[in-house]
């Protein structure tokens, strides 16, 4: 199989793309993959296992890139197997150009993740070997599969390393094999001025498999590949030291590597010698974009055997579904993104509960319907209330893939990463659960989740200043609104980028947990209260199919002819309206009252529904707990909105709803200005 001559000219051509991808942009970074080309073709050409003609192949091996700005080295390596035309890499990181500057996710290419911001790349690979354990756990061995990931130096250094590692290592996730690109280099200094710690050692601690290699060394990758395929206990981590602007020459011709001047710049903005260099590495500078005849005919053979190796799996899964066609309908259907069919109003719900309790109460009934859900908590499984599951389920352990909740312990982001490994990866539903104001930990994560798509369900309780005692640390004021943020951010696709529900109680809830099961376009952010909430009162009894209408983003939930005001809110202090609004009623005011779960959503509807709902041409009093400007947009120029513009403080509950204004009898003298005002 191997062809040393061969195996250098493909590594070779690898530099060489790179380069001049980078050159020609005149942006981007080459020294990189110029240092991760060895590995990178032995990887593709003789150990991913993978279907050429169908690149979303369920059970293909995985390539997680983290460091994003080596993304000429990825593109390069998917253009010698024919994902990519040679003027796809010719127009890297122009306008319109499907080789963007950092990779966005592309199964359909061979880029199974978006990455650019160190440390999350990984993080996802190895949620989604967590998915790979799971779905084996439920379907057979036939299913196995192994997640690659490539990391360099600054994604060892970001934190987020240190949950991912801890993370794989106790869970003992073997079909992680990772590449550290050690190559002793940053983009703007050198890693001994940064730090002194012995990786190896980290990571041996966390329970990994470490080997140290010379990562230019093709015999050296082959045996360090075929050592971790052969690891059945411990995920494994490949150190590769590695040459920053591997093949790099200057204008004599001599080496001129491992520099960090060669991290992010063209090699024409260096003592190094572009043409030189082309010529050094074989290929032309009148034609840098050609791939070598050599290597052109290597990978066809390459190609060729990955479509022999793939038959086998193909057959045994053949052979699997033949003999368990229920399975096989239950895997379909885990890979469809939908889940059973469910009567959401059947789920039982207590009166006047906290939105987390009535959470718990839809997450438990869902425990044994949805089986593909993975729900994972940072240590406030308690808290959070997604202990409504876990008390249906059992927890992950080491080697113990047969439940599907995760104690991610006190690693927010982490979390959230593999969350969204999860999502890329297939088959899962996740849901990660912490405290409202920790979603600031987990704003990295839930932007990617947005940027690809994934429909990653998050649950955020404690969700106002209203978790009294703990004080303003805990109290989320601001969280809100950046959130609503991303409802009026585009995604790639023209939709709103996240939706976001508040629901205003325990109906709800229900109906906002249905909502984010059937979202399979964006991720879901769901956020829920640690207080009690009094139901609102229903028109004719039936709550739950009143507060259906909450799928439209917004809905009355109080209606009067003649309306002299619409109060708007949502969340618990849809409640607090509903108080303000009967002693209005004494005073002979007559108020309709709207509950807002989602404004993005709400602003999808017809202008005429909208309309119907919040009469822009009569006073409008919002009421939020955070900041005025989550409920301004829905004020208007001439509405008047009560909310938060300052941190909270240490008391409880109660008083601080005192202090703040937060009563039926507060609201209540709020709208009788605002309305004598006009």
């Amino acid at each position: 199989m191997a062809n040393p001559k061969l195996d250098k000219l493909s590594a070779d051509n690898i530099r060489l793309l790179s380069v001049a991808m980078v050159e020609k942009a005149n942006s981007g970074h080459p020294g990189g993959p110029m240092g991760g080309a060895d590995f990178m073709h032995v990887l593709y050409s003789e150990f991913l296992q993978f279907d050429p003609d169908n690149t979303e192949w369920r059970w293909r091996d995985r390539f997680f890139l983290d460091p994003g700005h080596l993304s000429a080295m990825l593109y390069s390596q998917l253009y010698l197997l024919g994902n990519y035309s040679k003027d796809d890499v010719s127009n890297f990181r122009q306008w319109g150009s499907i080789t963007p500057g950092h990779p966005e996710v592309d199964h359909k290419r061979g880029v199974e993740n978006t990455s650019g911001p160190l440390g999350q790349g990984h993080a996802m690979g190895i949620g989604a070997a967590l998915a790979g354990k799971f779905l084996e756990e439920r379907f057979g061995s036939w299913t196995d599969h192994t997640i690659y990931a490539y990391i360099s130096d600054g994604g060892i250094q970001e934190e987020i390393s240190q949950g991912a590692g801890r993370i794989a290592g106790y869970l003992g996730l073997s079909n992680v094999v990772m590449f550290f690109d050690s190559n002793d280099v940053q983009l703007s200094t050198y890693t001994d001025e940064v730090t002194s710690e012995d990786t190896a050692k980290k990571y041996e601690a966390w329970g990994w498999n470490v080997t140290t290699i010379d990562g230019h060394d093709h015999d050296a990758i082959r045996k360090a590949l075929k050592d971790a395929k052969a690891e059945t206990k411990r995920p494994t981590l490949i150190i590769g030291k590695t040459i920053m602007g591997k093949g790099a020459v200057d204008a004599d011709g001599k080496p001129y590597e491992g520099y960090s001047v060669l991290h992010g710049k063209p090699l024409g903005g260096t003592d190094a010698s572009y043409e030189k260099t082309v010529e050094a590495l074989g290929g032309k500078v009148d034609d840098p974009f050609a791939i070598f005849e050599d290597v052109e005919a290597y990978y066809k053979e390459i190609i060729d055997r990955k479509r022999e190796e793939v038959k086998s799996v193909k057959a045994e899964e053949e052979k699997w579904k033949s003999a368990n066609p229920e399975l096989a309908k239950k895997l379909d259907l885990f890979f469809s993104g939908d889940i059973p069919e469910i009567d959401f109003s059947q789920i039982p719900q207590k009166a006047n509960v906290a939105s987390r309790d009535a959470s718990s109460a839809v997450l438990g009934y869902l425990a044994d319907k949805v089986e593909n859900l993975i729900v994972a908590s940072a240590d406030l499984a308690n808290s959070d209330k997604t202990d409504g599951f876990l008390k249906k389920s059992k927890a992950f352990g080491t080697h113990d893939y047969a439940g599907n909740f995760m104690h991610a312990g006190v690693s927010e982001f982490t979390m959230a990463a593999m969350a969204n490994g999860m999502a890329l990866h297939g088959g899962i539903i996740p849901v990660v659960g912490t405290f409202f104001i920790f979603s600031d930990y987990q704003k990295p994560a839930y932007r990617l989740s947005a940027l690809m798509e994934l429909p990653v369900i998050y649950l955020w309780t404690h969700d106002a200043f209203r978790v009294g005692e703990d004080g303003p640390t805990h109290q989320p004021i601001e969280q809100e609104a950046q959130l609503r943020l991303l409802e009026k951010l585009r995604n790639h696709k023209g939709e709103r980028s996240l939706l976001a529900l508040r629901p205003a109680d325990a109906a709800e809830t229900t109906v906002a947990w249905e909502m984010a099961l059937k979202n399979k376009k964006t991720p879901t952010g769901l956020i829920f209260s640690r207080q009690g909430i009094k139901d609102l009162i229903a028109k004719d009894g039936d709550r739950y199919s009143e507060a259906e209408s909450a799928r439209k983003g917004a809905y009355r939930v109080q209606s009067v002819d003649g309306a002299d005001v619409t109060l708007v809110a949502n969340g618990s202090e849809v409640a607090t309206l509903f108080e303000a609004a009967q002693l209005l009623e004494k005073d002979g005011v007559k108020a309709n009252i709207v509950s807002v779960i989602s404004e993005g959503l709400f602003r999808d509807q017809s202008e005429a529904y909208q309309a119907e709902v919040i009469d822009e041409n009569s006073p409008i009093f919002a009421l939020t707990a955070g900041l005025p400007v989550t409920m301004e947009g829905l004020a208007g120029k001439k509405g008047k909105v009560f909310g938060l513009s300052h941190f909270g403080y240490s008391a409880p509950a109660t008083t601080l709803d005192e202090k703040f204004g937060f009563t039926g009898e507060n609201i209540y003298n709020e709208v009788k200005a605002y309305l004598k005002s006009l």
